[in-house]
């Protein structure tokens, strides 16, 4: 029988042989650290130290806002220098709490003790991820507990809860993005943390079985996670090689064959999905208490000297880690946060690591210098590509004559923007920016009304 997967999608180079093979580094402690208030998915957290005062290592130093909120935490100890706007990935000035490093690296002495799964409830499991300041690490910083406590309806102690019952909770092993290797040498550096994390999980859920995605082109790590796995109720399911394969509705059909509906949620099929990072990450929260305040980020590409996989204390800057790596061989082309596909290109390197900072790509100027445009020649090869059965042409050529009513008439709020219709398109169409900056104007419309 052939590997599990999804309909349709592509097959770009993957560029993992760089750092693929490189154990994780603990890069040393910085001197600064700078930590955006607003490094997840809904309200930003509120500070609740002020200039001057004196932090710990994992000491929570702003509270979270609202139900779609985490905490934050000081990643280092030392003296809190500033809250005040600096830059952000975003390429606005946001706000941060600015921590001058003391050496020391002092624990907080109220950080929570080590916990065994079989003596929580899953309610307490809930509130343990959001005190860790839990969020998903594969990119789309989604507060963690919000996924087990989805707004179906309301229970007791203010606690929401899921109407249609969890069957599975998936890890998302996959890592599908070019050049990034991070949660590979986490699955086989932690795959212990991983498969407490994922126990957790399911607890939580009220799910009797999970299962962890991971792409075929990582053997060593499916042996790693299927060792650690022994007992328990859980399956490493090999996945195809393919692009998106990591995108959650994508992971869900290839694992078990269940379509989450076109405005649905994946618990709406019975399914929550995390990725490994941040189980792991969990996982070692209820071992030792250590709130999320450090991450694995790959540093690679042909512009970097030496590619490493390293172990980055949160709010760190980039320019640390590239220091770090040997820094540039020439002047560089460009520089992703991320992977190339659905990573966003920046232009200064003062910028934080945060929660979801999976990756530095440096890339020469020879890998990017600017494509011809032409026009579109209706080959239909972004249709045969799309996972999500869209029309990227068709969209596309909305959104560059301001037809929004259109475009929204053809999906294109289902679009998750994984740039496969972009990779295959011949005439270099810039199809996904066109894509974003409607979906833009619609949000910005919607908000006005």
């Amino acid at each position: 029988m052939g590997l599990k997967t999804f309909k349709k999608g592509i097959h770009p180079p993957t560029n993992k042989e760089l750092t693929a093979s490189i154990p994780v580094e603990v890069l040393p402690l910085p001197d600064q650290v700078v930590l955006p208030l607003g490094q997840h998915i809904g309200a930003p957290a509120k500070p609740l130290v002020e200039v001057g005062a004196e932090v710990a290592t994992g000491q929570k130093i702003a509270e979270a806002q609202g139900a779609v909120s985490v905490p934050l935490h000081a990643s280092i100890s030392g003296k809190v220098v500033a809250i005040e706007p600096r830059p952000h990935v975003s390429g606005r000035l946001q706000p941060a709490i600015v921590i001058e490093s003391d050496g020391a690296d002092r624990r907080a002495p109220d950080l929570a003790p080590a916990h065994k799964v079989e003596e929580l409830t899953a309610d307490q499991i809930k509130d343990l991820m959001k005190a860790a300041g839990l969020v998903g690490m594969g990119g789309a910083a989604f507060p963690t507990h919000v996924k087990y406590c989805p707004p179906e309806t309301e229970a007791t102690h203010g606690q929401y809860c899921p109407v249609k019952p969890v069957e599975y909770v998936i890890l998302n092993g996959v890592e599908c993005e070019p050049y990034l290797t991070c949660d590979h040498r986490l699955m086989l550096e932690q795959s212990a943390d991983v498969i407490r994390g994922l126990m957790a999980f399911m607890k939580a859920a009220g799910a009797p079985r999970g299962m962890i995605g991971v792409e075929a082109n990582k053997p060593d790590a499916i042996t790693a996670l299927r060792k650690a796995a022994e007992g328990y109720p859980v399956e490493v399911v090999p996945l195809k090689v393919k692009y998106p394969q990591g995108e959650e509705r994508m992971l869900i059909y290839a694992a078990t064959r269940r379509v989450v509906p076109t405005g649905s949620l994946p618990i709406e099929v019975g399914v929550v999905v995390n990725n490994v990072a941040t189980a792991a990450t969990f996982g070692r929260y209820l071992r030792e208490g250590l709130p999320l305040i450090e991450r694995i980020v790959t540093v690679t590409g042909k512009g970097i000297k030496e590619p490493k996989n390293l172990r980055v204390r949160i709010g760190t800057l980039v320019e640390e880690l590239i220091k770090y790596c040997g820094g540039f061989p020439e002047p560089p082309g460009r520089i992703i946060l991320g992977g190339p596909m659905t990573g966003p290109a920046v232009y200064r390197l003062d910028i934080p690591v945060m929660k979801a900072t999976s990756g530095v790509l440096v890339q020469t100027r020879a890998e990017v210098e600017k494509p011809q445009v032409l026009p579109c020649i209706r080959c239909g090869k972004c249709i045969q590509a799309c996972p999500f059965n869209l029309l990227p042409h068709y969209l596309a050529n909305f959104a560059e004559h301001d037809r929004l009513e259109d475009a929204e008439k053809y999906g294109i709020s289902n679009c998750r923007e994984c740039g496969s219709c972009v990779y295959v398109c011949p005439s270099r169409r810039p199809l996904l920016q066109l894509v974003k900056n409607a979906k833009q104007q619609i949000k910005a419309a919607r908000q006005k009304d």
